[in-house]
């Protein structure tokens, strides 16, 4: 029988936070998951790293799983017509199809975001509603 994952253990020293992945005012720390499940699930960290203007828009993600759990700081979504913050310590999980848009956060935004498969997509859609504008800040 082929083993379809692999035993997985990263330190903070072994992968930094690194810009080029879904959104460019994040930078992304890679935990080695989707190597060690074969591109069944990804795990990164997300850092905020430039205020956030525009926000990412309203979109879906072509994903069976998907959760968000704050590390650090806040950030403002919109879940379809509902606003929601979520703060450190709490976890969404975002059900397959769900249009969302991420408008504001802290500056010192940090969350762990677990997707399957690994290589999911981000599609933009309409929107159902108006989004507010960030509040704005700082980076100290």
């Amino acid at each position: 029988m082929t083993a379809t994952t692999h035993f997985s253990h990263v330190h903070p020293g072994d992968t930094a936070f690194k810009g080029g992945g879904l959104r460019d005012f994040f930078v992304y720390r890679d935990l080695g998951i989707a190597t060690a499940t074969e591109g069944k699930v990804v795990a990164h960290l997300v850092r905020a790293n430039a205020e956030p203007e525009a926000g990412t828009g309203w979109h879906v993600h072509n994903a069976e799983f998907h959760i968000v759990y704050m590390l650090k700081g806040w950030a403002k979504f919109m879940y379809e017509e509902q606003e929601t913050l979520v703060s450190a310590g709490d976890c969404v999980h975002q059900r397959p199809g769900i249009r969302h848009f991420l408008f504001d956060y802290s500056s010192d935004m940090e969350y762990l975001e677990v997707v399957g498969p690994a290589d999911f997509s981000s599609v933009g859609v309409e929107g159902p509603c108006s989004v507010p504008a960030p509040s704005g800040w700082s980076k100290d």
